[in-house]
């Protein structure tokens, strides 16, 4: 289970972390993740969706080792928990996404604007994308200090700008230039008890021990 704290803090403290939910698993992104990742991102519709160029190879790893070096942004790698957990597969094998932090208002540290991306198409509409959005936002809450979050998601992509509803986030503004909508979260005393009841759930454990164990139990 998640702890509690009041403080704001590096983004980068997650790069030791795993959380374990039921369904999904948050890992760090790592240059092991960069093939599929860079795989995935080949596609026409996730560059739409996500508003990204296709990049090279060597660009997407020097893009990963930006990500991991910059303070203002937390990354996860969003794996199969069933899948992981049994080792019936690999890290790289049990990927699914990733779900993103990002601090954008440097006046306000409490804000963090968050991205969830499924990848792997059969792995969509059918709840991993939400548990794996609660996981970071409660992680954002409790160790990041983050009191408000929001998301902006092309006008066109219904299904994520549903998710992001059902747990709460309303309707701030649309952006008519870049064909988007965004959608904000206050976390007052109510919503926190929420979000930390619906992550009860949630093992936060160490990256590397567990690939350690891992290893030896495949040995």
């Amino acid at each position: 289970m998640l702890c509690v704290v009041e403080r704001i803090v590096d983004m980068r403290i997650n790069q030791n972390t795993v959380l374990q939910g039921k369904r999904v698993t948050l890992v760090p992104y790592t240059s092991a993740h960069v093939l599929r990742y860079h795989e995935w991102m080949k596609s026409d519709e996730l560059q739409r969706l996500t508003a990204s160029e296709p990049l090279s190879l060597e660009e997407e790893y020097k893009m990963q080792c930006s990500w991991r070096e910059d303070a203002d942004k937390c990354t996860f790698i969003i794996l199969d928990t069933e899948k992981w957990s049994k080792q019936s597969a690999t890290e790289e094998d049990s990927m699914m996404g990733d779900v993103n932090l990002f601090l954008t208002d440097s006046e306000d540290p409490t804000l963090g604007e968050i991205e969830v991306m499924i990848a792997e198409a059969s792995y969509r509409g059918r709840g991993f994308g939400k548990e794996a959005t609660q996981i970071m936002m409660s992680y954002g809450m409790t160790r990041l200090g983050l009191t408000i979050f929001e998301a902006k998601i092309g006008l066109d992509n219904e299904a994520s700008i549903g998710m992001f509803k059902k747990l709460h986030f309303k309707e701030v503004g649309i952006n008519s230039v870049f064909k988007e909508v965004t959608l904000r979260l206050r976390v007052d005393e109510q919503e926190r008890e929420w979000l930390l009841e619906q992550t009860s759930h949630v093992d936060e454990k160490n990256y590397n021990v567990m690939k350690l164990q891992n290893q030896a139990c495949n040995s």
